[in-house]
């Protein structure tokens, strides 16, 4: 005896199952959680109050040059920028960045609890690693 065959249910193409996008939907949302913070940590700087003119904006995104409050130095470039480094690694770096990308500014954000001398040094460095002139930042007084 033969068995009778059964009919396969075949789904109508209206219905879509949407788990999956729903499940990518919700990975993707934990990875922009977790990095977006990442992004928009920097080297802590209390920056000093000057009323000044801001600068002309340049095509090339300028080199900044931190200096914390212990006197460390931090270069927004390369692999680690929010570990300090030291002055020979500085001169390197900034000169490897102008040789890349003539024409970019080199600008220096100095905490204002920083020694003056240390802010100097970090000039010095800047200027002997190339750099025909180095701004400075700061920010606006508060009214």
């Amino acid at each position: 005896m033969e068995k009778p065959r059964q009919k396969i249910k075949k789904r109508p193409m209206s219905e879509i199952n949407v788990v999956p996008y729903i499940d990518v939907m919700l990975v993707l949302l934990v990875i922009f959680m977790i990095t977006a913070p990442l992004l928009t940590q920097g080297v802590k700087v209390s920056l000093p109050q000057a009323s000044a003119k801001p600068m002309d904006s340049q095509k090339l995104k300028p080199l900044i040059l931190s200096i914390d409050i212990n006197g460390q130095f931090y270069l927004d470039v390369g692999e680690t920028p929010n570990e300090p480094v030291d002055a020979a690694t500085l001169v390197a770096r900034i000169a490897a960045v102008l040789q890349s990308k003539k024409g970019t500014q080199v600008l220096v954000r100095g905490d204002e609890g920083v020694n003056y001398g240390r802010v100097m040094d970090a000039m010095v460095l800047a200027q002997k690693a190339g750099a025909p002139s180095v701004g400075m930042i700061t920010r606006n007084p508060e009214p």
